[in-house]
């Protein structure tokens, strides 16, 4: 490799230098602009889902800050925002706080975090370098749906009782619940904070419906804090931050034992794995709308290199945020110096003004949370689902109640084993149907849909529509014999339809075979039309192709009504053709 290509290889992975070398003047105001703008929005959301995952508030100003710089750097997308995110708040929490145990040291919170960080981004690189960023489209739309209205859940049990300023902590999402009310019921509500939570959020999601440009989580926070000085609130319980500590930590490998590796992983994988999908579809959305295009193994890749340099800070793993995202684009951001600058202005923030925290309420970033929180439920899919497919409705059921009721953890193998299982009870009992012709359409239809559709005497045209594997293999040879039991008369041949079937692996092929057998001591033959290229290799490969005959493998199933009306020396009145008669040979 020449040291040019080298260049572009490592210009490829360093994107950041390449948006440095054709930088536009004319951009600058609008990314100082937007990464000022952003910063009002990272600090109190940072804050919050750190508390979230049950960390120290200051550890997500960390995750923040380095998030945007790695990503500035190596990040694909010109204006794609990562830091922390609602939707990992509760998996890393579910995670780590058991390992932490009782008591919950601080200390080992953030050291766990950020092992959990630093194989969440392995994880992602090693799925980006072996170029499986689409690996998360195994979790289909209703499932994906259902975790995260079931995530929407768990976080606003976990949020109500702050904004109400009591505690109600269980081991699960259902004791918190039963917790929460029992509190409730015990008059445990500090009306101050409940004030200052609900006045919060009304405030937030008010100015998000109608001035979504105006940035209400500052609004919201900075009134939290002057109503908390300025009525001494602190004197009637209401819970505060608290000043976060000055200055920035120096990179370090944190501590974990060898007990905690195996847990740690399988939840780095389940993140890993949700947060692909919403990174992915996220990044190709706003790239689109730039006109520009964003491999996703990069950008995966770029995700994972963020989570690494987060877990080597004391910061916890992160995902990308369209909420963020959307303010940095409205504000006017044109590239990743607006991450630069929200970053900037953040550890400004912490080594010269750490006290800013120090009447923040805790109501308040329960009031973020819970704001964040309704972004992830999707109440008018789940309607669609339940009019236009109820399956799948019951389907994205089935991941809320496992998330809800089993844990947040679990819920992630939960959501792809429903995602799976539904792919493959698909393709188990596909849609097939016996064809026909009809007189006002070309091509051969679905006699199930079209009952007056013509049908030759003696054969049976039938299509599969899937792929032939051991699941459904046995299946199609029983519908096969099925029709040929079912026929008006004795039936010569079969003609399967074969373009939509993609694949037949060995236990395909087995069947395949015995069914030939089978129908052959019957008098019939089998017969394939449109079969792909592929298809054919592999059954030559099986040694099935000699078996079926070359002979009784058609291009089109024209082509095989045709060689079955020669076969058989057989003439009929096609519905638009007219008659046909056998073809004779010269």
């Amino acid at each position: 490799m020449t040291s040019n290509e080298l260049r572009r290889k490592a210009l490829h992975w360093l994107p950041g230098i390449q948006i440095v070398a054709r930088y536009e003047k004319r951009w600058l105001g609008g990314d100082l602009t937007a990464g000022l703008a952003l910063t009002a929005l990272l600090v109190p959301q940072g804050m919050a889902y750190a508390q979230l995952a049950g960390l120290p508030a200051v550890t997500g100003l960390y995750t923040t800050v380095l998030s945007l710089i790695a990503y500035a750097l190596v990040g694909p997308s010109r204006i794609l925002v990562l830091g922390p995110d609602s939707s990992l708040g509760p998996l890393i929490a579910a995670t780590i706080l058991p390992l932490v145990g009782a008591g919950g040291d601080p200390a080992k919170a953030i050291a766990l975090a950020g092992v959990l960080s630093l194989m969440m981004g392995a994880v992602c690189i090693g799925a980006g370098a072996a170029k499986l960023g689409t690996v998360a489209e195994l979790l289909s739309k209703p499932v994906r749906i259902g975790y995260l209205n079931g995530i929407g859940i768990v976080v606003l049990v976990s949020q109500l009782p702050k904004l109400l300023g009591f505690k109600a902590e269980g081991d699960t999402t259902l004791a918190e619940i039963r917790n929460f009310f029992g509190s409730l019921f015990e008059g445990s509500t500090n009306l101050a904070a409940l004030t200052i939570g609900l006045s919060c959020l009304a405030l937030i999601l008010a100015i998000r419906r109608w001035k979504p440009r105006v940035p209400a989580v500052l609004l919201a926070v900075v009134g939290a804090t002057v109503a908390v000085v300025w009525f001494d609130l602190a004197e009637r319980g209401v819970s505060l931050v608290g000043s976060v500590p000055s200055g920035f930590p120096k990179p370090s490998l944190p501590a974990f034992s060898a007990g905690d590796i195996r847990t740690l992983f399988l939840a780095a994988v389940g993140m890993a794995f949700v947060t692909l999908a919403d990174t992915s579809a996220l990044s190709r959305a706003f790239a689109q709308e730039a006109g520009d295009e964003v491999d996703p193994n990069q950008e995966i890749v770029a995700l994972g290199v963020a989570n690494v340099a987060a877990g080597l800070f004391q910061g916890f793993p992160l995902s990308a945020s369209s909420s963020r995202t959307a303010v940095a684009k409205t504000a006017g951001a044109h590239s990743q110096l607006v991450g630069v600058v929200g970053a900037v202005a953040i550890v400004t923030l912490l080594v010269a003004a750490n006290d800013l925290t120090a009447n923040m309420p805790t109501a308040s970033l329960a009031a973020i949370v819970i704001a964040a929180a309704f972004t992830l439920f999707d109440i008018r899919e789940v309607v669609w689902l339940w009019r236009v497919r109820r399956t799948e409705f019951w389907l994205s059921m089935s991941a809320v109640l496992g998330v809800v009721v089993i844990g947040v953890l679990e819920g992630i193998v939960i959501a792809i084993v429903l995602s799976l299982g539904a792919f493959i009870q698909r393709a188990w009992r596909p849609h097939d149907a016996e064809l026909g012709r009809l007189a006002d359409r070309k091509g051969y239809h679905d006699r199930g849909r079209h009952p007056n559709a013509s049908t030759l005497p003696g054969l049976i045209i039938y299509r599969f529509d899937a792929p032939m594997f051991f699941a459904n293999a046995e299946h199609f040879a029983r519908r096969v014999k099925q029709l040929v039991d079912e026929a008006d008369g004795p039936v010569r041949w079969v003609v399967v339809a074969a373009e939509p079937i993609t694949d037949v692996d060995t236990t395909g092929a087995e069947i395949l075979a015995t069914l030939i057998r089978d129908l052959r001591r019957q008098g019939i033959e089998l017969a394939f039309a449109e079969m792909k290229g592929p298809v054919k290799d592999r059954l030559r490969r099986y040694e099935l192709y000699d078996l079926i005959g070359d002979g009784m493998i058609f291009p089109t199933i024209g082509t095989a009504v045709d060689g079955y009306l020669t076969a058989t020396n057989s003439e009929w009145v096609d519905p638009i053709d007219g008659p046909r008669k056998p073809r004779r040979e010269t």
